[in-house]
């Protein structure tokens, strides 16, 4: 697989559901340009692990939004499926929820379960000038932690060097 980290991340546009479920809209990596994105990949709507992934992210999104960063899922299910697990299970969220359908930008982000047709538990971090700065990806089993994934864009937007356990307010090395 190539080096993701370092470069432009891969340009998307796809279809997708407001996180309130009422609106179908259109997400491309341009609409975050100048801001702080981190997207996060997940296998299937109406599963298990992955609502409390995406409510867990949803709670803290004022803690992104103080940080100059924006939210995105995305899965392989289509923008409807999305709509319908908003409707009936999983509630309403405070970022859009992208529909891969065609499995492109999960597979150029490295995520992709060819022969199941999922993608993997992927979190990119892209910063304001479109630079993938951040990857983790892994099986399907474990869910991600949220605050992990803030101190880590902290350390980013920090500028220094950040050593083992970083926290925000550390000396830099």
């Amino acid at each position: 697989m190539e080096r993701l980290v370092g470069k432009p991340a891969p340009s998307f546009e796809m279809n997708a559901v407001t996180g309130d479920g009422k609106e179908f809209i259109k997400v491309s990596l341009d609409d975050y340009k100048g801001k702080w994105l981190v997207m996060f990949f997940y296998p299937l709507d109406f599963t298990f692990v992955c609502p409390t992934e995406i409510t867990g992210f949803s709670k803290a999104y004022d803690q992104f939004k103080e940080l100059g960063a924006e939210l995105l899922t995305v899965s392989t299910d289509s923008q409807y499926s999305h709509q319908a697990w908003i409707q009936n299970g999983l509630g309403e969220i405070k970022f859009p929820m992208a529909a891969d359908m065609t499995k492109k930008v999960s597979e150029q982000y490295g995520v992709l379960v060819e022969e199941e047709g999922i993608s993997l538990r992927g979190l990119f971090i892209v910063d304001p000038e479109g630079t993938l700065k951040y990857s983790v990806v892994h099986d399907l089993n474990v869910g991600r932690s949220v605050d992990e994934t803030i101190r880590v864009l902290k350390a980013f937007q920090s500028g220094g060097l950040c050593a083992l356990g970083w926290q925000e307010g550390d000396n830099h090395l």
